[in-house]
């Protein structure tokens, strides 16, 4: 079972609607089908999800789709003082292999990318998050492959 936690202090609220706005720009787009809110499709690369629930301003849930490899959400919620991002889910095929070995690395980043533009627009001055060695030689094997 996976259990990922991202947490971001931010001021203000509202930041869970702001996702596709905020996507990072350096990371395969967010797209939906439709404005968020349940129902919208879509996804990242090869990530595909849909919006299960959505709670204006506090909640936003995404159900990952059938096929992926990982049986589960990811959730980005308003939370005293912040918001957070919590990926909960059961891999199986390639998946069990693939997220501890690249796909969690790959996660991390992106989310610490958009935590990151989420603070840049509160005014937050914020140092970029770094990533790892093993996210830039995951992006450059995929530039390579893609």
């Amino acid at each position: 079972m996976i259990k990922n936690v991202h947490q971001r202090g931010l001021p203000g609220d509202g930041w869970v609607d702001r996702v596709v706005e905020l996507w990072p720009r350096r990371w395969p787009p967010l797209v939906l089908d439709r404005p968020l809110g349940v129902g919208a499709d879509g996804g990242h690369g090869f990530v595909r999800y849909r919006c299960t629930a959505h709670e204006p301003g506090e909640r936003v849930v995404f159900t990952f789709s059938p096929g992926l490899g990982l049986v589960g959400t990811h959730v980005f919620e308003a939370v005293p003082g912040g918001v957070r991002h919590t990926l909960t889910g059961r891999p199986n095929g390639w998946m069990s292999l693939g997220w501890p070995v690249a796909v969690r690395w790959l996660h991390d980043a992106l989310i610490e990318d958009l935590f990151d533009n989420m603070s840049i627009a509160a005014g937050q001055a914020t140092e970029p998050a770094r990533w790892s060695w093993w996210v830039r030689v995951l992006r450059a094997a995929a530039r390579r492959l893609g």
